[in-house]
């Protein structure tokens, strides 16, 4: 829809006319265009949905999830991957033509790149950064381009659905905060491609594999919200000696902490963030979670240890 503006007009009048709600459906791959051309014609009479990749849960109830953590997360949520008319030959086809016809060309585009090659190099030095504090400076110095360029760029993939960046939860517990957001993709079938990650197996000793879970963890947590209508509202926390909670959110009145683990064997060393999370909280803190990569759930010293399966439910 952000290639035919004209469009918006001629549905202001139409609606307005017909004074009936729900009857179109408008569509954008990307919500610059989009969201301006909405607010100047159809302010008041619109509501708006994000719709990320298909969530595990909806892969679960339609009988298409994979059976491991590595094949549900290198396959990602794609809807065009599961579609069994297809007849895909591999999700790198696909993903290889979407890289290419969406990021490299529409979000390209957008920006006004004229360096194809310099902007595929960014794309893929953010992939190798997901899961990290993102240094906006560091990474225009390591592209070869200004910092204006690299924070206008990264701004068009946020806008595109292709990264999130979580922002630090901007309380001050007693203790200085890093203030830089940390970036993630959002969809880790397209993180797994831009990494050359080939397969499920391949993931499985990956050195990047717990960046990869932990970006499908924050992608599940925002699908999950944006698919109730909620906000995303979603951030981090990190004091300055490195104690350091994956997610955080508000929710009835407490702060709810997540802690993300790839690993599937459960070892107490990870509930030591929580535990020091809670004293420097206090009142403020529920009980928090830990979602890791085996199968079992159970409470251990008043954590919530979560299978990754769990997310689905």
């Amino acid at each position: 829809m952000q290639r035919c503006p004209e469009v918006f007009s001629y549905l202001q009048g139409v609606v307005d006319e017909r004074a009936r709600m729900g009857e179109f459906v408008i569509t954008g791959s990307q919500q610059f265009g989009l969201v301006e051309r909405i607010t100047q014609s159809l302010a008041g009479r619109v509501g708006l949905a994000q719709l990320l990749p298909l969530s595990l849960s909806e892969l679960t109830q339609a009988g298409l999830a994979g059976k491991t953590l590595e094949q549900v997360v290198w396959a990602g949520g794609y809807p065009a991957l599961f579609d069994q008319r297809r007849q895909l030959a591999s999700p790198g086809q696909w993903l290889g033509a979407y890289t290419a016809t969406y990021i490299e060309r529409d979000v390209r585009q957008l920006l006004g790149v004229a360096n194809l090659s310099l902007f595929q190099r960014f794309v893929l030095m953010c992939a190798a950064r997901t899961g990290q504090l993102i240094n906006v400076s560091a990474l225009a110095s390591d592209c070869g381009i200004s910092y204006s360029t690299a924070r206008s760029w990264l701004t068009g993939l946020q806008a595109s659905y292709v990264v999130h960046l979580l922002r630090p939860y901007h309380q001050n517990f007693g203790k200085r905060l890093v203030k830089m957001p940390k970036l993630y993709f959002l969809d880790t079938g397209l993180l797994c491609h831009l990494l050359r990650i080939d397969s499920a197996r391949t993931l499985a000793t990956h050195a990047l594999r717990g960046a990869v879970f932990e970006s499908w963890v924050v992608a599940e947590t925002l699908k999950h919200r944006w698919n109730q209508g909620l906000p995303a509202d979603i951030y981090f926390w990190r004091d300055n000696h490195g104690t350091e909670i994956d997610l955080l959110f508000e929710y009835a009145g407490q702060l709810h902490a997540v802690e993300i683990k790839s690993g599937a064997t459960f070892s107490p060393d990870w509930l030591q963030a929580c535990q020091r999370w809670q004293r420097y909280a206090g009142a403020a803190a529920a009980a928090p979670v830990l979602v890791y990569g085996g199968r079992d759930s159970y409470m251990v010293n008043g954590v919530q240890v979560m299978a990754w399966h769990k997310l689905g439910g």
